[in-house]
């Protein structure tokens, strides 16, 4: 396996810990006690959880508009999490920013942008911040496979390829831009491929493998610290919800109850589990626990997010956080 003990069970409470918030997120969702629109996570866990758990605190982080995983594997706060997703005060984006805008600078996530490909020029920027200023940080920009039909794309690759700079290039490549197919939207569906043309390396991995996440990620993180620049890292997965929503988007006809359920065979917290079964690494009477401790702390979360105040509906509250 290659990997510490220690970061394996890590990894596995962070994937088990960003599904139960989801899929408490998707039950509150249904019962409209948070209206912001919300594009969950559940299916992509592995990624977030394996390229995060390589990186430090002072390493960048650059998300989307499905942004919970990332915000959650880089160390964000469960509780101001989903106190921002019920518009309180108290969320981490002081419930201005909800679902699509979640940040946290303690934590090295400086945003997340709902703008396709919106963040892929902003973590290149910060690489050139890091490498200006001499320091050993990388910069990490989350995406997904709609983004390799934007121009800014390639010209912010060609620019972290131009400069060598510390920045890893993550695709999560879930097969679908929304509702449509990736194969009616790019004629070679092979995005690690683009790397080549600017001169860096790209790979494709099995996006739902924790463990090669993991893998994949040290190396290209190692190389990009010591000045080996970018690397493009194409991760195959699948969400198991609909585009945005609590649904499944079964019944819009865009996918098959089949692809779902063949996905749903490969998830990648039950394939993580087995293997730590398996090597004796954890007992079922452990795996109890973990789950009933990461439902308490759920639950905890909903509780505080109920009981947190709104911004207050005056001027005073408009204009601040803003610059005059």
């Amino acid at each position: 396996m290659g990997v510490p003990v220690a970061i394996l069970k890590k990894m596995y409470i962070m994937m088990l810990r960003i599904r139960i918030f989801e899929d408490k997120t998707a039950d509150i969702i249904t019962k409209k006690e948070v209206l912001c629109p919300c594009h969950l996570y559940v299916g992509q866990e592995a990624v977030a959880a394996g390229v995060c758990s390589v990186l430090k605190k002072s390493d960048f982080v650059f998300s989307t508009h499905r942004s919970h995983g990332h915000y959650l594997a880089k160390g964000g706060n469960l509780k101001k999490l989903m106190a921002e997703l019920y518009g309180k005060r108290t969320g981490c984006s002081k419930g201005r920013g909800g679902s699509m805008h979640v940040a946290s600078a303690d934590y090295g996530l400086p945003g997340s942008s709902a703008i396709v490909a919106g963040t892929i020029p902003i973590a290149v920027g910060a690489a050139l911040g890091f490498s200006q200023q001499h320091k050993d940080s990388v910069s990490v920009a989350f995406f997904g496979d709609g983004a390799a039909c934007e121009g800014v794309f390639y010209e912010a690759i060609n620019f972290a390829a131009l400069k060598k700079l510390p920045v890893i290039l993550v695709c999560e490549n879930n097969l679908y831009s929304t509702h449509m197919h990736v194969s009616k939207v790019l004629a070679d569906t092979n995005i690690y491929k683009k790397a080549e043309a600017f001169g860096f390396e790209g790979i494709r991995i099995n996006g739902n493998d924790v463990i090669e996440v993991f893998n994949t990620a040290k190396d290209a993180i190692e190389k990009a610290r010591k000045g080996g620049g970018p690397t493009l890292i194409e991760c195959m997965t699948y969400r198991w919800r609909g585009h945005v929503g609590s649904e499944y988007d079964l019944e819009k006809g865009l996918r098959s109850k089949e692809e779902l359920d063949c996905w749903m065979k490969r998830c990648p917290i039950i394939s993580l589990e087995k293997i730590l079964i398996q090597n004796n690494l954890i007992t079922e009477a452990e795996k109890a626990d973990i789950e009933k401790a990461v439902e308490e702390e759920v639950e905890e979360a909903i509780k505080f997010a109920k009981e947190s105040p709104y911004p207050d509906s005056n001027e005073d509250e408009l204009y601040r956080y803003l610059f005059k």
